[in-house]
């Protein structure tokens, strides 16, 4: 059985630790960074099939680090958190580029985690 390969990224500890463990479940793999930079560093080892994303980081966004990975991949699933408004610029970061809304619900989520399983042919 294949699993989801989620790369993480969120600068405040508390809230990485607590969503890397909601994260994690059956059929699921996390990784979580604290920065764009270490995300970026690590990303070819990891070869996650999903990123998630705050957008607003030290350093690198979130849509930089997105816009990056984008350009290398453009297949590349991302889902960028925020707790600001999206506006219609989420479309321009590629095809398969989801929004969040913060505060969100796990229930929320796990629908996009649905999407993308289905579209990577996942269980």
């Amino acid at each position: 059985m294949k699993t989801l390969s989620i790369l993480y990224v969120e600068d405040n500890k508390e809230l990485r630790e607590a969503l890397s463990e909601m994260l994690a479940g059956p059929g699921r793999k996390v990784v979580s960074f604290g920065t764009g930079e270490a995300a970026l560093a690590a990303w070819d080892a990891c070869a996650p099939d999903l990123l998630v994303t705050d957008i607003s980081l030290p350093g690198m966004s979130g849509t930089e680090l997105t816009r990056l990975l984008v350009a290398k991949n453009p297949a590349q699933w991302v889902v960028l958190c925020s707790g600001y408004d999206f506006g219609s610029h989420i479309a321009t970061l590629g095809r398969n580029v989801r929004a969040l809304p913060k505060p969100f619900e796990i229930e929320q989520l796990e629908a996009l985690f649905d999407e993308i399983n289905l579209a990577l042919r996942l269980p």
